[in-house]
């Protein structure tokens, strides 16, 4: 008797995994409720950013509404060679880097105080963050009028009273912003910026290991050491964020040169936003105008493009712990 064997069948070859038309679906669902702010976000910034662009290649004053006419690169050849905008690009780099520098140094001190324990620190901390939370102008306004006038200031009056403890009738009359016109607005900037760079190096100084301090502190390292080999090291990136985001904020800064020095006396303080402002509102010359906020907009994106390195290099250092 024969056996019949059937034929064995042939087997389809599954092509590999691919994902389906649902999981697509699923993914665009999840994307659906961003896409408003998606577009909001694109109508607010990049479509303004697109006409700034246009205007800054066309020969505009609106004084001479008639003449208006195309002239390529015209415009930012005038930024980079005119004199005034190369005094407000020196003036922008010196109160920046003035500002930022002392700011993060003063935020360090008070930092490394406020890190300790002692009564009432609650209260210092939230006294100390005070002047990061006032408004801008309100702050320029404070210290033009309160501090700095020379009839009724408080330089000028804790300086007459010094001089009446020794004998004299009254002290000097200095008119603080016309004499250092500078040093004013920074004082200004640094009184208002120290509180932001306090809260990022102390938020840095609290994520230390504990238990290498306590390690150097069983050793016998002495407190100066301990800060210079362990702490500086470990604040050194949020150091770096500080002075990035710093620098982003302090660059576009117009409310304190327009309110205590309106840019003078002789364009001492005149940095390039508020240079933008006269170009813009004096001179009513708007493709210069725009060229040169085409000109500090790269300038913010590059230096955030690094704030923002920085910020995820610390993400990924606290997600590897």
């Amino acid at each position: 008797m024969t056996t019949l064997i059937p034929a064995p069948r042939a087997v389809r070859a599954h092509p590999p995994h691919q994902p389906g038309k649902r999981e697509t679906v699923h993914k665009w669902r999840r994307r659906l409720p961003l896409l408003p702010a998606l577009i909001f976000t694109v109508i607010v910034t990049q479509l303004p950013f697109v006409a700034t662009l246009i205007i800054s290649t066309l020969q505009w004053n609106i004084l001479k509404p008639g003449e208006r006419h195309f002239t390529g690169l015209s415009n930012y050849a005038f930024v980079f060679t005119d004199e005034r905008l190369r005094t407000a690009v020196l003036n922008t780099i010196v109160l920046t880097a003035s500002v930022v520098s002392i700011s993060m140094i003063l935020g360090l001190g008070l930092a490394l105080l406020l890190d300790r324990r002692f009564p009432g620190r609650g209260l210092a901390r939230t006294l100390l963050i005070t002047p990061f939370l006032v408004m801008p102008v309100a702050a320029a306004l404070l210290w033009k009028h309160a501090i700095y006038n020379p009839d009724y200031g408080l330089l000028n009056g804790t300086l007459n009273a010094v001089y009446r403890l020794f004998g004299a009738e009254n002290g000097p009359t200095i008119d603080w912003v016309s004499n250092s016109a500078m040093p004013a607005v920074v004082v200004a900037l640094v009184w208002q910026w120290t509180p932001f760079m306090m809260l990022i190096l102390l938020a840095g100084l609290q994520a230390q290991p504990g238990d290498v301090l306590e390690a150097a502190r069983v050793d016998g390292a002495s407190a100066m050491a301990t800060f210079r080999f362990i702490t500086l090291p470990h604040l050194r990136q949020y150091i770096e964020l500080g002075v990035l985001l710093g620098t982003i904020y302090v660059v576009q800064t117009f409310d304190a040169v327009f309110t205590i020095t309106q840019g003078g006396p002789g364009s001492q303080t005149t940095n390039l936003p508020y240079e933008i402002y006269l170009t813009m509102f004096r001179k009513y010359e708007y493709g210069e105008a725009a060229a040169a906020g085409v000109v500090v907009v790269i300038g913010s994106i590059v230096v955030a493009t690094f704030a923002l390195r920085t910020i995820a290099s610390l993400f990924r250092e606290e997600v590897s712990r």
